[in-house]
């Protein structure tokens, strides 16, 4: 005989409209709580299923998407998930014309890449034609939205770009410099966004730990990587003349005038972690001292305040006067 539970579940498959919308009601108020997810999980091989076959149904699809999010938070449940293919089928629904849980579904797909086989599923390593397809959408609707102008139901794709580059396979297709996508997520750092911004600074510090291997495609663009490395931690004074002229124009003009300050203690610790990293290649320092960055640290460190913060400032202070050939290069090492 059929447990409550299970009747429930299989209501969420019944041709009355309605009570379909009450059990996917159910089911959503379930998730909301630690003891609903425990009694949910046994039922997860069909729950999973006739919840996501909601996910384009009419009245009933944001109860179901919001169910699964609360559901992918559990880890175990979140690796049943990806066994059945839900990174594909989110994918596919996210991108079907009139989808009205984009930011669900976006918010699902971070809690999924939080394992290592969803992020292999988003990347579709296993698949050499279409490697890298779901990732390049993402990347394109998080860069086409803004944070301004509308709900910005993509803002937590920073959050899965973060996800997929902790794996080697993740840093290497947005290092691709064939594709383009480090340029057009680190263009994103201007977003008002604090969710954006920090999306972007923790992966790009993600992708500075393919700085042995990978230094020539990070600087390739280093128009936009300087300024989103080193502005958030350059303080809040106005830099002298002196000072911006040794800058390329685009950190000497920000340096000119009164910014807002990125206040995310967070955001600034993750930029000096990824700096740190780029300095440990020779051709790294050459970089960083071409664009004056030792004198923007310096004065950053004056104005800094967070504990932690100041420890990521110490830590790159340390390469760059440690005696550990971190010292301004001399015009016959730069030719």
């Amino acid at each position: 005989m059929a447990t409550e539970l299970e009747e429930l579940v299989s209501f969420l498959s019944s041709p009355s409209p309605q009570i379909t919308k009450a059990a996917v009601d159910i089911v959503r108020g379930l998730t909301g709580s630690d003891e609903g997810l425990h009694s949910l999980a046994n039922q997860a091989k069909a729950l999973i299923p006739a919840l996501s076959g909601l996910l384009t149904a009419p009245k009933v699809s944001e109860a179901a998407a919001e169910a699964l999010v609360n559901l992918s938070q559990n880890s175990n449940l979140a690796e049943e998930m990806v066994q059945l293919r839900l990174v594909e089928t989110t994918m596919d629904v996210l991108y079907k014309p009139g989808c009205c849980v984009t930011r669900l579904l976006v918010m699902l797909l971070v809690n999924l890449t939080q394992l290592d086989a969803g992020t292999v599923s988003l990347l579709q390593t296993d698949d050499e034609k279409v490697r890298g397809l779901y990732v390049m959408k993402l990347v394109r609707s998080f860069c086409r939205t803004t944070h301004e102008n509308d709900d910005d139901s993509f803002e937590h794709v920073g959050s899965i770009l973060v996800n997929i580059t902790k794996h080697q396979t993740g840093r290497e297709l947005l290092l691709d410099p064939k594709r383009g996508l480090l340029k057009q997520i680190i263009r994103q750092f201007d977003s008002n966004s604090s969710l954006r911004k920090k999306g972007v600074s923790g992966t790009i510090r993600n992708c500075c730990f393919e700085a042995e291997n990978q230094l020539q495609n990070l600087l390739l663009v280093s128009e936009f990587l300087w300024p989103a490395l080193l502005l958030p931690v350059a303080g809040n004074k106005i830099y002298s003349e002196e000072d911006r002229k040794k800058m390329p124009l685009e950190l000497g003009t920000a340096l000119s005038i009164e910014r807002e300050p990125v206040n995310d203690p967070e955001i600034r610790t993750q930029v000096l972690e990824a700096i740190y990293l780029i300095l440990l290649q020779e051709a790294g320092r050459r970089a960083f001292w071409s664009v004056n960055g030792p004198r923007i640290v310096q004065v950053g460190y004056e104005d800094e305040e967070d504990p932690k913060v100041m420890g990521a400032f110490e830590q790159l202070g340390s390469l760059l006067v440690g005696g550990s050939g971190m010292e301004e290069p001399s015009t016959e090492t730069t030719e």
